[in-house]
């Protein structure tokens, strides 16, 4: 949602009379109530301070962002305040703020609210924007102004990358899609990137995201029946027949954000095949790299996440109740503990191998393969053959299953592509699942007792090892999560850690998120103690980092890496590495797949084994800070 579509002249007030905090949210919401914006000003109001309450929104810098969902709001709206001499905001630097954004979001608006308060964070980190909007002499240029900023930064309303002032026009139209697993940060990186280096050179570029929340921005069937040639940037499966007969450029979400240039140059020359789309088989013709096999795993693990995320902190949360306390013959028994596991273990993480084998062969095969892949999953976990392994060949037999199950389904869906066309209605509702959840189940109970006795091997060789092996293997995860920063190495580190959480080994785990979290933090570190080593836009991405570390989003050192990863990755690898190693040698465990700080609490062993994983945390990212400030270059313009 862009911002200007909900500030207007009628919810401005250049000249705030507002003399303190509590004033200045009553004045802004009268102003909303004015402008038509509320059924209750009252309520509304009542909602913006539970909000303050809860942390200031006062964010540094002379602004102030209050914003609240609340019934009380009609119509979503912002409301901005001005005030020349500056009021006392409760702000995080102690300094009084000068310009005020109040947001008000209806209570089903869904994050529309979220995603306007964070596009206005953004802006406003921009000094010569808040300097601008500092000196407007009239709310038609405060408008303007925002508009301005909105424009440079997404393009004009259908976010197309248009040419830069003085740029030479390039000619041709180019279209892309990016996409990652978690959907998340590279593929909001990636198109941003795109789109600022087409606005550079002139290029007529309009770019898709198939983000967590769903695609934007959406390339139309006449944009791409007119389009030259298409970039799809994408680590998961996206919609490709509808590019059938065009240039396609596939690669990695990662490239179109270190290669940018170089995939506008090919897409440019039409130097990329014409893509075929097979309605057999899920098509990956074109690939310039081998990723067919990781696209179709990270379909599985992306798809499976909220399974794991959600139940795997509901389990959690029950521990708190008592180690015994889910068990009804334990004297720590709580029915609510109970209730907790059973919606978490009994129910999310028992789908959980179903669910990413379902992934990975719909991935294959399109929809007819999903069927026979949750059933092959479910096998794997059910059908063991051996007396002893309750819980199948979890997630080895999981990644099997799903890559047999889309196989098999290619070959049967080949085997009756030449029934006569009266019968072509009957393949998808009975040929294909019959024939598929047939030979992929009576494959599946064949195998999965050698592959239960495989799995639980590696398990217990895992659970065995001890001192400097168990270290060496925390070094190792480390690294891994530091690499490529979100990419498949680390992604290779998160999904083991998920398998062994699966296979009740929860140090694995603990490793994993805590070495994920360094790197951010390592640079965000380094910004604040090595000022003359950044830039002040490297600086205010600093800020970022600290929260996107703490929420375990290893991606947001990807800025500093992709400016200077000679110095950066080493740096990063090394604090991830030291971290890993750290956690082994202090034996904690953590339940919780996801989550960061924020799940912390939820660390085995109470407060000395959270105290204990806090300081590796602190250690590792430590050792990259200082790491980067001893490699990095004082920066040779003030900036």
């Amino acid at each position: 949602m862009r911002i200007t579509q909900l500030l207007t002249e009628h919810t401005i007030i250049l000249d705030l009379k507002s003399r303190s905090k509590r004033e200045v949210l009553d004045e802004l919401a009268e102003q909303l109530d004015q402008a038509g914006k509320l059924n209750d000003k009252q309520q509304f109001t009542k909602d913006i301070l539970a909000r303050e309450e809860q942390s200031t929104t006062g964010i540094g810098d002379t602004i102030a962002i209050p914003h609240a969902k609340s019934e009380a709001v009609k119509t979503p709206a912002i409301a901005f305040g001005r005030s020349f001499e500056g009021i006392d905001f409760e702000s995080l630097d102690g300094q009084p703020a000068q310009l005020f954004f109040m947001i008000a979001a209806t209570a089903g608006a869904n994050d529309d609210h979220l995603e306007a308060l964070s596009r206005l964070a953004t802006f406003l980190m921009d000094e010569k924007f808040r300097v601008n909007i500092l000196e407007a002499e009239s709310k038609q240029q405060v408008l303007d102004i925002v508009s301005a900023k909105e424009a440079e930064v997404d393009g004009p309303e259908q976010t197309e990358s248009t040419p830069a002032a003085g740029a030479p026009a390039t000619g041709g139209k180019i279209l892309a899609v990016t996409a990652c697993p978690t959907g998340i940060a590279h593929t909001y990186m990636a198109a941003e990137k795109l789109n600022g280096r087409a606005k550079e050179r002139g290029i007529n570029l309009k770019v898709e995201t198939n983000g967590s929340s769903g695609v934007k921005n959406r390339l139309t069937d006449a944009e791409i029946a007119e389009a030259d040639a298409i970039i799809v940037a994408a680590d998961t499966k996206v919609e490709m027949a509808r590019f059938d007969g065009k240039h396609v450029i596939q690669t990695q979400v990662g490239k179109a954000i270190y290669e940018a240039d170089q995939l506008l140059d090919r897409a440019l020359a039409q130097d990329a095949p014409v893509y075929k789309h097979d309605r057999t088989k899920d098509a990956d013709t074109g690939t310039e790299t081998k990723s067919g096999f990781y696209k179709h795993l990270m379909n599985g693990v992306s798809n499976m996440l909220p399974f794991v995320v959600g139940g795997g902190i509901l389990i959690a949360l029950s521990f708190f109740f008592g180690i015994n306390a889910a068990d009804p013959n334990s004297p720590e028994y709580n029915e609510f503990a109970a209730m907790l596991s059973t919606i978490g273990g009994g129910t999310a993480f028992f789908l959980m191998v179903p669910v990413l084998a379902g992934f990975i062969a719909m991935s294959i095969a399109d929809r007819p393969g999903f069927a026979p892949g949750m059933i092959g999953g479910l096998l794997a976990i059910t059908v063991t053959g051996v007396e002893e392994a309750s819980g199948g060949s979890g997630f080895l037999g999981g990644l099997i299953a799903g890559f047999l199950a889309g196989y098999v389904t290619l070959l049967v869906k080949k085997v009756f592509s030449g029934i006569p066309q009266s019968l072509e209605g009957l393949k998808p509702v009975l040929f294909y699942p019959v024939f598929s959840i047939l030979i992929t189940g009576v494959i599946m109970m064949l195998i999965n007792p050698p592959l239960t006795q495989v799995y639980t091997g590696i398990s217990a060789f895992l659970e065995s090892l001890g001192g400097t092996n168990l270290v060496l293997v925390g070094l190792l995860l480390g690294g891994m999560m530091a690499v490529d920063m979100g990419g498949p190495v680390n992604k290779a580190a998160y999904t083991f850690g998920i398998a062994m959480l699966d296979a009740q080994n929860f140090n694995f785990m603990a490793t994993v998120m805590a070495a994920g979290m360094v790197p951010p933090l390592g640079l965000a570190i380094a910004t604040t103690m090595f000022k003359k080593k950044f830039t002040k836009p490297e600086r205010e991405a600093g800020k970022t980092a600290y929260v996107l570390g703490a929420s375990f989003i290893t991606e947001g050192v990807i800025p500093f890496a992709a400016a200077d990863p000679a110095r950066v990755i080493p740096s990063a690898v090394a604090g991830a590495a030291t971290t890993g190693a750290l956690v082994m040698l202090f034996d904690i465990g953590l339940r919780a797949p996801h989550g960061g700080v924020f799940v912390i609490g939820l660390v085995d062993g109470g407060m000395a084994s959270i105290l204990m994983y806090l300081i590796a945390i602190l250690a590792g990212s430590f050792v990259t800070a200082i790491l980067v400030g001893l490699l990095k270059k004082n920066v040779t313009t003030a900036a």
